[in-house]
């Protein structure tokens, strides 16, 4: 592909990826808002229990067949059907196995209604598995415009069903309620819009060459949701539901600006990268402003959010969520390195070193068992500090073994990142001294966010930051495209 090609795909690519991840998130974000005012944190806390199961259940569906077919540059349809089909067994098997343990984890948390709660709920795996394919098969085209349409149909519709049933007086069910309606839309409209349908064919040689990458991608993308999803466990069970309900809502809007921006970059640059994977210069220049353009993205808004956390917690979703504020500052600090994380590990997925990913989210594993032991010993700030130190030994080494391959290793790496860092650190600072003035929540935050915004704009372009320009320059390549 030539580098102008390989630019308008990109930029083409994150503009809609990125539009995408407004839309949706921009209509779960505002569900969510009306939904935490209407239910309670003890009711939160349910559905955090809940999703813990289901996550690490879609993540042996998923298998990691969906990244052997993006990265594979000559997939056929045999190869399709047969990774639809292994999906959809899979998640049949895993739906069985929440069926049947419903009652045993119920036990465990000690909450009786998570056992009819868990066998509806399970239901969405089967539907995640049935769109995985046909996302798989946009994704591989880089059309994020026709994923667009179809992740804010199935918001709409979902957050619709959420908030009537939260008015109904449904408590928790509104949230499953949310939770199946949007797993059952996305699975409908993906299928209508990519306009294909799946036949009975199942290759075992097809199998097996995929598997060869996947399973390596599956071992290591089940460590890692289990892992993050550990935190609720030890939570749920050595807290009460309503502290497990005010971490889940930390956690939601930490990952608001930063996992989702993380996913928008991902979803591009895996299957553009995956086409320069024999060029190593080109592919360590796009590599170089990947990590540019995203830290700096990240960097500010999660350092501006952890600075105004107090008041965006009191006005968007009211009084009785102040306690989730601590837990939100950490986190801030704590998921502005998963983007990082995350564009090394892709970095290793394009090389095709499944081998050394695995390896490595094994060692990091093992490190961060520390936080934990913290959390259910001593107290749950002990364990989230914990976790914001572990997060920058695993950076370390996910930067260490990603880097000699392209001659880019972590001290190149940072110092690439070091002025947005500074900058948004600054910004932080100053967002949160505002916050001290003698003014209500509902004054403070516009002034908070105003300020940051004036603060960044106004360094970047008296600087002529690099990854600022580049930002500001896919930005209008976008717009103009669009018209």
């Amino acid at each position: 592909m030539s580098e102008p090609s390989l630019k308008k795909t990109t930029v083409k690519g994150v503009g809609w990826s990125f539009t995408d991840s407004i839309l949706s998130q921009g209509i779960t974000f505002l569900v969510g808002i009306l939904l935490a005012r209407l239910l309670s944190p003890e009711e939160y806390g349910l559905l955090g229990i809940l999703m813990i199961f289901i996550l690490i259940s879609e993540s042996i569906v998923n298998s990691g067949l969906s990244s052997a077919l993006i990265r594979k540059q000559d997939a056929t349809e045999r190869d399709y059907n047969t990774v639809f089909l292994t999906n959809l067994v899979l998640s049949l098997v895993m739906y069985g196995v929440l069926f049947l343990c419903a009652p045993l984890i119920s036990l465990f948390f000690e909450k009786s209604q998570l056992t009819i709660l868990l066998r509806v709920l399970g239901i969405v795996v089967v539907f995640n598995a049935l769109s995985l394919v046909p996302l798989t098969k946009l994704t591989k085209k880089v059309d994020f415009k026709t994923i667009t349409y179809c992740s804010f149909v199935a918001s709409v519709i979902s957050g619709i069903v959420g908030i009537s049933m939260a008015f109904a007086g449904c408590g928790v069910w509104s949230l499953v309620g949310q939770q199946i309606s949007r797993q059952l839309v996305h699975f409908i409209a993906l299928w209508i819009a990519n306009k294909w349908l799946p036949r009975i064919q199942f290759s075992i040689e097809s199998f097996k060459k995929l598997w060869n990458f996947g399973w390596k991608l599956l071992i290591s993308g089940l460590i890692n949701t289990i892992w993050n999803e550990i935190y609720k466990v030890v939570i749920g069970k050595f807290y009460s539901p309503a502290t497990l309900g005010q971490y889940t809502q930390a956690h939601f809007y930490s990952d608001l600006f930063s996992r989702n921006l993380t996913n928008v970059i991902q979803r591009v640059s895996y299957p553009v990268l995956s086409q320069l994977q024999e060029e190593r210069e080109r592919l360590k220049q796009a590599y170089r402003r990947v990590i540019k353009v995203t830290m700096l993205v990240t960097f500010v808004f999660m350092f501006g959010l952890a600075g105004c956390a107090k008041q965006f917690i009191y006005v968007l979703i009211g009084e009785q969520w102040l306690p989730c504020v601590g837990y939100l500052q950490i986190l801030c600090f704590s998921m502005a390195l998963y983007p990082l994380h995350a564009i090394n590990l892709n970095m290793l997925q394009v090389q095709g070193r499944s081998d050394l990913f695995l390896k490595l989210e094994i060692i990091k594993k093992c490190i961060a068992v520390v936080p934990l032991l913290l959390g259910i010993f001593v107290d749950i700030y002990w364990m989230l500090g914990g976790s914001v130190i572990v997060g920058w030994i695993a950076y370390y080494l996910n930067a260490y073994y990603s880097g000699p391959y392209l001659n880019y290793n972590v001290w190149a790496q940072i110092k690439d990142i070091l002025p947005s860092t500074i900058l948004s650190l600054a910004m932080g600072c100053i967002v949160y001294l505002i916050g001290l003035l003698p003014l209500t929540p509902y004054a403070l935050l516009p002034i908070q966010i105003l300020t940051g915004a004036v603060i960044v704009l106004s360094i970047c372009e008296l600087t002529h930051l690099e990854e600022y320009l580049e930002l500001k320059q896919m930005f209008f390549d976008f717009l103009k495209r669009k018209k």
